[in-house]
């Protein structure tokens, strides 16, 4: 699908603001309500607008200690993977992973109450895990820049 420039501010605006109605969106288009609804919607049909989520203030749910979770794999046996796959989604403390090239195989986010839920996490929930070579976190001492929105 080619996007258009109107189509990529439309992609902006949706991400600052998940919630504009069509008539709002229209306005910061320059197109009418129905025009920037049926963009929207095309969008959303095509895939590349995949969902709206509330974006909520860790602090504010007592989640106050974000870490990186950097796992190194003893095996790559895809049993053993889909096991510690299953337990990454199961996990709500993960909040995203990623597979990766380099010494580490998978970086995992999370957010926890406190230092001691995620030791738990870490020795025993991702640890007990047989394809589990080796784990280090990194715990964030401040976000310098917040979760932003993609280029379009």
């Amino acid at each position: 699908m080619t996007l258009d420039e109107t189509d990529r501010h439309l992609l902006r605006a949706v991400q600052e603001d998940a919630q504009l109605t069509a008539q709002e969106l229209g306005e910061r288009l320059n197109l009418s309500a129905s025009q920037a609804g049926r963009r929207r919607q095309r969008l959303e049909q095509a895939g590349i607008i995949r969902g709206a989520r509330a974006v909520i203030a860790p602090e504010g749910v007592g989640l106050v200690v974000q870490a990186f979770v950097q796992v190194q794999m003893a095996t790559h046996d895809p049993a053993q993977v889909r096991a510690f796959t299953r337990t990454i989604d199961l996990s709500p403390e993960i909040v995203s992973a990623w597979t990766l090239t380099g010494e580490a195989d998978f970086l995992l986010r999370v957010y926890c109450a406190d230092l001691a839920a995620l030791h738990r996490l870490v020795h025993e929930v991702i640890l007990p895990i047989p394809a589990v070579a080796r784990v280090q976190s990194q715990i964030v001492m401040d976000q310098q820049k917040p979760d932003a929105p993609l280029p379009t």
